[in-house]
């Protein structure tokens, strides 16, 4: 019998739904604001202390640095799934060996990352059109921030496994602490020393170490299964198996979505370094309102993997049902405060020195959230959707549903409608075009595959 912790474990299977998917959420929402909210630190003091220029360089790197992250990210949802399904069968030894196993890899996916973009920062960024102005910030940005990339996967991976058991509350207290430690060094570096770019991506790194190192601890000091032991970190290969064969798909989803975003982003770049700066800052204030809404899929994807392995498969339509309302409610109420809002958020990311076009870069986010800020509940139904399908073991399927609805329609719309009408507005529709499409791909496809998991089921 797998060890239940009063103060963090969560037992998914049984008891009220809404109240303990909402338990479960509200930390998974707050980790993600406030992570966000330290994010938007850093571009605060870059574009008030270091100028739109500084700006543009950290935010240019952004959906480059997903592109090659989020394969790798992407393993550690095969982690959770693969916990989530061995402990509510209360399987110890398989809880444990999967925990050691994803702990391994991270760090060794972490150090392949850091070598990687550290070579490969400057040709990508020019292939992806980044100004002359930007291009040697957003390098200088890129490079430290992959060095760093062994401990943010490693906290990636690790915070995963205790989402999987229904903790998702010490993550939001280590993140805090290291998130307050990241902002005091933002200003010391960026303000007091003056090293700009640098400056941000070093509290940024350091931050992301404070995490890991915090989540380690619980779990060398976890009292049950997912208890960390040094005699124990090996790869079991039929673990790494598993969860290559749900998080893989995962990953190459996240690549590929972000590899749309990427020709978005050099369309964007072609406008110039104040469009640049003023997509930047709107991309930060829509990340508000998708963090929020990303709780939801973390929380489909536990509640489903945790019911679905314990045989509760009654449990799973009601799971998606309250996952959809409450991602619809939140995304557009979120989404209409931003918007109703958008000037004043906006000015936070622009200083107000004499030579600065403050009302043209404003003008720049405006466009963005005008389109996207009341559509973007449906980003998070797709996502909803897709958490639920990987919580019953089917990754692939989603995968290829996502790569043609979303990332195949944005490339086809940069290609075809955008080159016809070649303004920011036109670029933009094709967000929320996407997520629409393939929400009611997924919805289709998520119907199918539960009424065949329940065939399969009564046929026994």
């Amino acid at each position: 019998m797998a060890y239940k912790s009063k103060n963090y474990e969560m037992d998914m299977c049984t008891g009220s739904l809404v109240g303990k998917m909402l338990l479960f959420t509200v930390p998974l929402i707050a980790t993600g604001l406030l992570q966000l909210l330290f994010n938007t630190a850093d571009m605060i003091v870059a574009g008030k202390f270091a100028g739109p220029t500084a700006l543009a360089s950290v935010s240019g790197t952004a959906s480059l640095t997903n592109l090659i992250v989020n394969l790798f990210i992407g393993l550690s949802v095969g982690a959770n799934v693969c916990v989530a399904k061995f402990y509510a069968q209360n399987n110890d030894e398989e809880v444990s060996e999967t925990v050691h196993t994803a702990v391994v890899i991270s760090v060794i996916f972490g150090i392949i990352l850091a070598v990687f973009g550290f070579f490969m920062a400057r040709p990508l960024l020019m292939l992806m059109k980044t100004p002359d102005t930007v291009i040697d910030g957003a390098v200088t940005y890129m490079r430290i921030y992959f060095l760093g990339m062994p401990v943010i996967m490693l906290y990636n991976f690790t915070s995963a496994i205790l989402r999987a058991v229904g903790d998702t509350k010490r993550p939001l207290y280590y993140l805090l602490f290291a998130g307050v430690i990241n902002v005091l060094l933002n200003l010391f570096f960026v303000i007091v020393l003056g090293i700009g770019v640098a400056g941000v991506a070093i509290a940024t790194v350091a931050s992301q170490a404070i995490s890991a190192g915090l989540v380690l601890h619980a779990l060398f000091t976890y009292d049950g299964c997912l208890r960390l032991e040094p005699a124990k970190l090996r790869i079991s290969g039929k673990k790494l198996l598993q969860m290559v064969r749900i998080g893989l798909p995962a990953g190459i989803q996240g690549s590929f979505f972000s590899i749309s975003n990427v020709l978005i982003q050099s369309s964007i770049n072609s406008f110039g370094d104040m469009a640049m700066a003023g997509n930047a800052a709107a991309q930060n204030i829509e990340g508000y309102v998708y963090v929020a809404m990303n709780a939801f899929h973390h929380t489909t994807l536990s509640f489903t993997s945790q019911n679905y392995g314990g045989g509760k498969y009654d449990r799973i339509l009601k799971v998606m049902r309250n996952g959809l309302i409450f991602v619809t409610v939140v995304g557009l109420a979120l989404g209409s405060l931003a918007f109703l809002l958008k000037e004043p958020l906006l000015d936070l990311f622009v200083d107000h020195k004499p030579d600065t076009p403050r009302d043209v870069i404003i003008g720049y986010g405006i466009i963005r959230m005008t389109v996207i800020m009341f559509t973007y509940f449906t980003c998070g139904t797709m996502d909803v959707l897709v958490g639920g399908l990987r919580g019953l073991g089917k990754s692939i399927p989603p995968m290829f549903i996502t790569l043609a609805f979303v990332c195949g329609m944005r490339i086809l719309w940069i290609f075809t409608v955008f080159t016809q009408v070649r303004t920011l507005e036109c670029l933009y529709i094709s967000y929320p075009v996407s997520w629409s499409l393939a929400t009611i791909v997924q919805g289709i496809y998520f119907i199918v595959v539960y009424r065949n998991t329940m065939k399969r089921v009564r046929a026994k």
